[in-house]
C-alpha cells in the first residue's frame, strides 16, 4: 500500500512493506495469550475474591448490629423490671406500717395517751423500715451548719449556742445511703460578737 507524503512543495513516495515471514513446519500458529492477559486474570480473581470479602463482612456487620439491638432492647427491658420489682420490695416493707394506721384508726382508743402510744409504735416501725431500705435521718440539731446537709430556713442571734450550728430542726432531712433524699430545714445559730 502506497503513502504519500508531502513535504512542503516536494513530494516522497513511501512505501511500507510490514509482511511477516510464513510460518516454519511444526509451529503453532494459534493465537498466544497477549502480554498481560494472565496478570488481568489474576487481578479479576483478585477483585471477586475481595467482593466475596466484602459481602461477607457486610453480612456481618448486619447480623452484629441486630445481636447489638436485641441486646439494647433485652438490657432495657431488665432494667425496667429491675426497677419494678425494686419497688415491690419497698412497698412490701411498708404494708405493715399501713395495717397499724389502719387498725390504729378502727380502735377505739380509751385515752388520748393510748392514741398517743400508738402513733408513737407506728412512727417507730415506720423509721425502722426506712432504716432497712437503706434511709437514715440527717443529723441536725446541734450540728454544725452544713450546706450539702442542711436547708437554712433562718439565722437566729443567739449566744446559747456555737456561730453556725443548727439550733432546732424544722423538717427531717433524709439520707439514701451516701445520697442526700432531702436537706434537713433547720435554724442556724448566729453570734452577734
Amino acid at each position: 500500500m502506497p503513502f504519500k507524503k508531502t513535504n512542503g512543495s516536494s513530494e516522497a513516495d513511501l512505501e511500507l512493506d510490514h509482511e511477516l515471514p510464513p510460518a516454519e513446519p511444526g509451529e503453532d500458529t494459534t493465537a498466544a495469550p497477549a502480554p498481560g492477559t494472565s496478570k488481568s486474570a489474576d487481578l479479576q480473581s483478585d477483585l471477586e475474591k475481595a467482593q466475596a470479602e466484602c459481602a461477607a463482612y457486610l453480612d456481618r456487620l448486619a447480623r452484629l448490629q441486630a445481636e447489638f439491638d436485641n441486646y439494647r432492647k433485652r438490657n432495657a427491658r431488665q432494667q425496667q423490671e429491675y426497677r419494678d420489682y425494686a419497688l415491690a420490695d419497698a412497698l412490701q416493707t411498708l404494708l405493715p406500717i399501713l395495717d397499724s394506721l389502719d387498725r390504729a384508726l378502727k380502735t377505739n382508743a380509751a385515752s388520748l395517751e393510748d392514741f398517743h402510744e400508738g402513733i408513737e409504735l407506728i412512727d417507730k416501725q415506720f423509721h425502722d423500715a426506712l432504716s432497712r431500705l437503706g434511709v437514715e435521718p440527717v443529723p441536725a440539731e446541734g450540728a454544725a451548719f452544713d450546706p450539702n446537709l442542711h436547708q437554712a430556713v433562718q439565722m437566729v442571734d443567739t449566744s446559747e449556742v456555737e456561730d453556725n450550728h443548727v439550733i432546732d430542726e424544722l423538717q427531717r432531712g433524709y439520707k439514701l445511703k451516701d445520697r442526700l433524699l432531702r436537706p434537713a430545714m433547720v435554724r442556724v445559730a448566729r453570734n452577734p460578737k
